[in-house]
């Protein structure tokens, strides 16, 4: 309960042992301006080579630039996607990276998704794991962007029992920050084996008419389409459409929003192939097809998802020059547990040796009585375009301390960058501050728009007496 005077015992109720992660997690923004490279990771982690699939960049990863510092032909990278990866490469707009482990966000890795705009997804072959789908799913909605390629139901290159289709629609139906259709779409379970897609006419979309062409046709050779749900994501839109199909069935490419980020789906993975690769593996030109524009669909679709362009879905992304109003903390009351957040053992509790304000968990950090120190942390956007970013929570604190003059516990809350280098402590509580009940505490995070900053609560506590942190319903809310 409230008012809790003797040491905490972190047993029971408490949710304890899942794996640590950064106790401070970086916090990625798309930035507003081409001066500074839009960062494309591509995966190499979920069999992409399986088969004969050879959907890479290059053969030298996780930096393609270690094959040829100075491309110049496709050619000059060994890849099926080495067509894609050298012409965004020869803009000077791009910086490309390709991972081959696990992906993350808010780790050290250098391709930690929080140092990077974008995620190309082309053709997984494994699941994500757990842990990964939340990676991606707090990636977009905090401003990132995400390009997922499938092929047609059955193209189970690595024969796990698991194909693109099913390996996607997996990651929108069942992770822990949004599993109820955030995109607005599914992916068919269809094996379409040839044909020409149409664009839609939309002469102000950015993907269809961007930077690098005009979009008419796409190509289909053995893939899939998407169902769309606009009444479950307004922003979704489809693009470019299996001939016969229109509306919310049979779209070939498709964008959406999620949170500040946004989604870009191609139902095949042979218009991105330029032919060439590895040895052995058998390839298709979909790339230089006389008969699509393939070249072009992909850098557009990269260009806006990477926050090139302004717009693209039904609404506009937060990479854009709009900011849409929004809450950006993913598992703000911590109802779902350690979901979303990365904290030291057990400060993410439904204990009832303290109370939630609401709910059944909650966030307490120090209250055991000796020398100890808690982090608990959230990666959250503050997007460029957003004038208003209010950062709130809800603390408690008691103690057993008597003193009414010396801080000896503390709670500091701060804003740091993405190297763990401090940019602002906003605020730092002690056992000065104890009280009854809970109370709401907010701060601007206006100054940080467009910046890659990190949100971090660490509870110090010292040799004897113990003080309690209990936060709950954080929120970060952007206009």
């Amino acid at each position: 309960m409230l008012g809790l005077t003797v040491p905490r015992h972190r047993l029971g109720a408490v949710l304890a042992g899942f794996s640590l992660v950064a106790a401070g997690v970086a916090v990625q923004v798309t930035p507003a301006a081409a001066a500074t490279p839009h960062r494309i990771l591509f995966d190499n982690a979920h069999a992409e080579t399986a088969g004969n699939a050879d959907w890479i960049v290059s053969t030298s990863q996780p930096d393609p630039l270690g094959q040829d510092s100075s491309p110049s032909a496709e050619s000059d990278w060994t890849g099926a996607l080495s067509s894609w990866g050298v012409a965004l490469q020869k803009t000077g707009d791009y910086s490309l990276k390709t991972a081959t482990s696990a992906l993350t966000y808010g780790g050290s890795s250098t391709t930690d998704l929080s140092n990077f705009d974008t995620l190309v997804l082309p053709e997984p072959n494994t699941l994500f794991t757990t842990a990964e789908k939340t990676a991606i799913m707090t990636f977009v909605k905090n401003g990132g962007g995400l390009f997922m390629i499938s092929d047609h139901t059955g193209a189970d290159r690595n024969n796990d029992g698991e194909d693109a289709v099913e390996i996607l629609n997996d990651l929108m139906t069942n992770n822990s920050v949004d599993s109820t259709d955030p995109f607005g779409f599914s992916i068919d379970s269809l094996s379409i084996s040839s044909d020409y897609p149409s664009a839609i006419s939309d002469s102000s979309n950015p993907v269809l008419h961007g930077s690098f062409g005009t979009v008419t046709k796409s190509l289909i050779a053995s893939g899939t389409t998407a169902t769309l749900k606009p009444a479950d994501n307004s922003a979704v839109k489809g693009l470019l459409y299996r001939t016969g199909y229109s509306g919310n069935t049979g779209a070939f490419f498709a964008t959406s929003t999620f949170g500040s980020g946004r989604v870009a789906f191609w139902g095949d993975s042979s218009p991105m192939d330029d032919g060439t690769g590895q040895s052995g593996n058998t390839l298709y030109d979909g790339w230089n097809d006389s008969g699509a524009t393939n070249a072009a669909l992909a850098l557009n679709a990269t260009e806006w998802l990477a926050g090139g362009s302004s717009s693209g879905g039904g609404d506009d992304g937060g990479g854009g020059s709009t900011c849409t109003s929004a809450q950006l903390l993913g598992n703000n009351g911590f109802e779902s547990g350690s979901s979303t957040w990365s904290s030291t053992s057990g400060v993410i509790t439904n204990s009832t040796d303290e109370s939630a304000r609401t709910g059944s968990y909650y966030a307490w950090l120090a209250g055991y009585g000796s020398a100890h120190t808690d982090s608990l942390s959230q990666s959250v956007t503050v997007p460029a375009a957003c004038t208003t970013a209010v950062l709130s929570f809800y603390l408690h604190v008691d103690t057993a301390e008597t003193t009414t003059s010396t801080a000896y516990d503390t709670l500091k809350v701060q804003v740091l960058n993405s190297s763990g280098t401090v940019l602002s402590t906003l605020a730092t509580y002690s056992n000065l501050n104890a009280a009854s009940g809970y109370t709401q505490r907010s701060f601007s995070l206006a100054g940080y728009a467009g910046q890659t900053v990190t949100l971090k609560f660490t509870g110090t506590e010292g040799s004897t007496l113990q003080t309690s942190f209990v936060i709950d319903d954080t929120a970060l809310n952007v206009s």
